[in-house]
């Protein structure tokens, strides 16, 4: 059955507006300012500040707020990195899957109980990511890694309401 040549345009269209604002940066990371929010310079030595998905890490006020920076730090800091931006926060940060060394940093920091996984963004993530995600911190928290040692560990989301931080 052949489509209309309109009809193709419109799906091409469409499919255009979906996808673009999705994009991918790659550079060094030159700061690691918690446990989810890194700056990455770009080979034009334009700085992008990276919201990092699926993950909300503790508050640096919080109980493994520091150790939690500390462990990004050691997995990106100085490396190449790349980072998939699907989208941008309301803080005009950009919202990103990093890659460096083939390892998901997002994934990484759940896996070692530095980070929660968003799930009140899951689904801004594809299917196998939020599935990984969500297997990922069962596993933390069964093998009581990081913050997951903690006796009633407080998500991020939580003590920002509770201290009226305002949302980072």
């Amino acid at each position: 059955m052949k489509r209309p040549l309109w009809l193709a345009a419109a799906i091409l269209f469409v499919a255009g507006i979906q996808t673009s604002s999705a994009y991918e940066l790659t550079g060094r990371v030159v700061s690691v300012a918690d446990g989810d929010t890194v700056t990455l310079l770009d080979a034009n030595l334009r700085q992008h500040r990276i919201r990092l998905s699926g993950i909300d890490a503790p508050e640096k006020r919080q109980p493994f707020g520091n150790r939690s920076r500390l462990h990004l730090g050691a997995l990106v800091f100085g490396k190449q990195v790349t980072a998939d931006c699907p989208k941008k926060d309301r803080y005009k940060r950009a919202v990103c899957r990093l890659e460096v060394d083939g390892v998901d940093a997002n994934l990484a920091q759940i896996e070692a109980g530095m980070a929660w996984h968003y799930k009140a963004y899951a689904r801004e993530q594809s299917p196998a990511d939020r599935w990984r995600y969500a297997k990922a911190e069962d596993r933390a928290r069964e093998a009581r890694q990081g913050l997951w040692g903690d006796r009633a560990p407080v998500a991020p989301w939580d003590f920002r309401k509770t201290r009226k931080t305002p949302a980072r």
